[in-house]
């Protein structure tokens, strides 16, 4: 649905500028699970763009009339067989387009200086406000929705999540904004191929009328985007790898943003981009194999928040917490999915340990903990986690069951500021309410990027409190 926060100035369906010719494209053991969440929601805000909004209105229909031939998928809708198989089929059945009033708004109010919680009005820039992902069979896949502000635009999209994991949904993004500003030949062609171990022959069986989110939206939570900049992470890095830090320039930054280090991109020749190229050859999960690890700046930040977080919640001793983070398989598989596959290509890595040992033991002893399970999810584990699956097919359970759970997702290495739609890059990256309750945590590149990182954090009220109060998070956290 339509969020009533904002008024709605037009709505219609936006086709493919081309028949596909793609056929059903059969959801994976990634895709499936994905069905009982909401669709995600991501976009970008912009200064208001040199020409009127009718103008740019018209130019983004196009645009994304055009991005949706390269993506058909986006332009179908889900179909689930006889046999219980669920497809997406390629119907060009076409997807939502919003321009929604936001007049009333401004860019300041939505950045603010940093301090402050992140506003409502931003929950009313996307569409299908709490929608979970199995409803694709009824609805759209995808939604944009521009929002015209007082002197800004947002341009959000709400995908399903079934059919898009954070690597397709930002591929998709910036093909968007390439074909925007005139590009005639978009850069990175997605893969839709569906050969490997993720299509699996077991059966989902989906309860009638549905599945449902296995948490409770209506809890009270808190959001903020806590900025980390350049500096202060590798700061954090070297007093976790018992370092005296000094600027060690361009590789720390390379090595920060390997958290997905196979999300390979290609000039349209096929080539690796000269970064991609050195981001590969220092890939931190290559590198850490050795005994004296080093622990990535990433994963040092994980255990600062990991800490932080469960002192906050001033939990027991004895309570086993959990951090959970979203990695990317493409490149973990052999032979390896293509970097640019499209679909859901992750799986969700859970690290446990008691709050004793997470806050008496130090900071390189949680950093260690989230680097031993990411360096061993290899092949051999990603196919075990398949398996598993297959023997009891079953719906994510996201959410914080036990109030000692942290999910990480989203990266600080996917592209969300390399969208120009024509008239430069974007000043902020914002979610909407989808998939949030306390201990959900996304990482984005930071504005300023040359390493640097925004955390959003949702996590209920008193949680948040006593991490704005812990000294030993809040020295590393960034001014706005």
């Amino acid at each position: 649905m339509v969020s009533q926060s904002l008024p709605v100035v037009s709505k219609c369906t936006v086709f493919p500028d081309q028949k596909s010719s793609l056929g059903d494209l059969k959801l994976s053991v990634s895709d499936l699970p994905m069905l009982s969440c909401h669709y995600i929601q991501k976009g970008v805000l912009f200064t208001r763009p040199p020409f009127p909004i009718s103008e740019l209105i018209s130019i983004l229909k196009r645009s994304l009339s055009k991005t949706l031939t390269h993506f058909p998928p986006l332009a179908g809708r889900l179909t689930t067989d006889s046999n219980g198989y669920v497809y997406i089929t390629c119907n060009d059945a076409g997807v939502d387009f919003i321009h929604a009033d936001g007049s009333h708004i401004y860019v300041t109010d939505l950045i603010g200086s940093g301090n402050e919680d992140l506003p409502e009005e931003v929950k009313g820039f996307f569409a299908f406000d709490q929608t979970v992902s199995y409803e694709g069979h009824f609805r759209p896949i995808l939604a944009v929705q521009v929002t015209e502000l007082a002197d800004g635009v947002f341009i959000g999209c709400a995908v399903n999540h079934a059919v898009v994991d954070g690597t397709s949904l930002w591929n998709f993004f910036n093909t968007f904004a390439e074909l925007s500003r005139g590009v005639r030949r978009i850069s990175r062609t997605p893969d839709f191929s569906r050969d490997s171990v993720l299509i699996s022959s077991a059966v989902l069986k989906i309860p009638a009328g549905g599945p449902k989110v296995t948490f409770s939206g209506d809890a009270p939570v808190r959001e903020r985007i806590f900025s980390f900049s350049r500096e202060s992470i590798l700061k954090l890095k070297a007093k976790v790898n018992n370092k005296k830090w000094e600027d060690n320039g361009r590789i720390d930054m390379i090595e920060l943003m390997g958290k997905h280090s196979n999300d390979t991109l290609k000039y349209p020749d096929g080539k690796l981009t000269p970064l991609t190229w050195l981001r590969n050859a220092v890939s931190w999960e290559t590198a850490q194999v050795h005994p004296t690890v080093e622990i990535s700046s990433f994963q040092s930040l994980c255990a600062l928040l990991w800490r932080g977080i469960t002192r906050a919640r001033k939990l027991p001793a004895s309570k086993t917490t959990t951090f959970r983070m979203a990695v990317n398989c493409r490149h973990r598989l052999e032979p390896k999915l293509d970097p640019l596959y499209f679909g859901n290509a992750i799986q969700s890595i859970p690290t446990y340990a008691t709050a004793g040992d997470v806050l008496g033991m130090d900071l390189r002893w949680c950093a260690e903990q989230l680097n031993e399970n990411v360096v061993a999810h290899d092949n051999a584990t990603v196919r075990k986690y398949v398996e598993t699956w297959e023997r009891d097919p079953r719906c994510f359970p996201l959410g914080n069951f036990d109030g000692a759970m942290i999910t990480m997702g989203s990266s600080p290495r996917f592209p969300m500021y390399d969208n120009d739609f024509g008239w430069g890059r974007p000043v902020a990256v914002r979610s909407g309410r989808a998939n949030k309750f306390d201990g959900k945590i996304s990482a984005f590149p930071g504005w300023e990027g040359s390493g640097s990182v925004d955390l959003e954090v949702v996590l209920a009220p008193e949680t948040m409190e006593g991490l704005l109060s812990d000294p030993e998070f809040m020295q590393y956290v960034s001014s706005s």
